[in-house]
């Protein structure tokens, strides 16, 4: 299969052998879906014990409607697990999906979340946000507006001897972060 991908106006085309399943999204509303991957693990205690890996996608207009394809370029021989976010206006729905052979089931009772607020009057400025980033807990930053993610620095502080990140944020504005972790790891955090 050949899939098609657009970068910053370039079309791209791809050679591609993985899985793939389509999204239909009302207008207003940006999905996106990412597949959960577990580190081998004799890596764990270096690494998280999930990443999660944004999937690629093409887009179709249908009317008010866009169909977007999701491609799995690497998966897994048992199934792979996705989170779907799907942003609309000042709410984000996540829900869960299982990949399994040639199917995609979706969690019956998505969890909705609605933001304090996406607009302000006020003037706005990015701020460059500092942070020590814990690499065994990788949080994933994406404005809701544009539903594209907001990517960290990473740079190695030599009056500290860390090594530190910094994202541009813009001021009076909601973001959405998230990451993946086991329900009994909540429970003790």
């Amino acid at each position: 299969m050949v899939k098609i991908i657009e970068e910053w106006g370039v079309f791209y085309m791809y050679s591609w052998e993985g899985k793939h399943f389509s999204i239909t999204d009302p207008k207003n509303v940006s999905t996106v879906v990412y597949q959960i991957n577990e580190t081998e693990k004799e890596l764990q205690k270096q690494a998280p014990r999930y990443t999660v890996t944004r999937l690629d996608f093409t887009e179709e207009l249908q009317g008010d409607l866009k169909k977007k394809t999701f491609y799995v370029d690497n998966p897994s021989e048992d199934k792979d697990e996705l989170v779907i976010l799907s942003f609309g206006k000042d709410k984000v729905v996540i829900n869960m999906a299982v990949l399994q052979d040639d199917k995609v089931t979706v969690a019956k009772k998505p969890v909705p979340f609605k933001f304090n607020t996406l607009y302000s009057e006020e003037d706005t400025e990015y701020k460059e946000f500092k942070y020590t980033p814990n690499l065994k807990r990788p949080i994933s930053i994406i404005d809701p507006e544009t539903a594209e993610e907001v990517k960290p620095v990473l740079y190695f502080d030599e009056e500290t001897n860390e090594i530190k990140g910094k994202c541009k944020l813009k001021a009076h504005k909601s973001y959405f972060a998230f990451e993946i972790r086991d329900k009994k790891d909540t429970n003790n955090k």
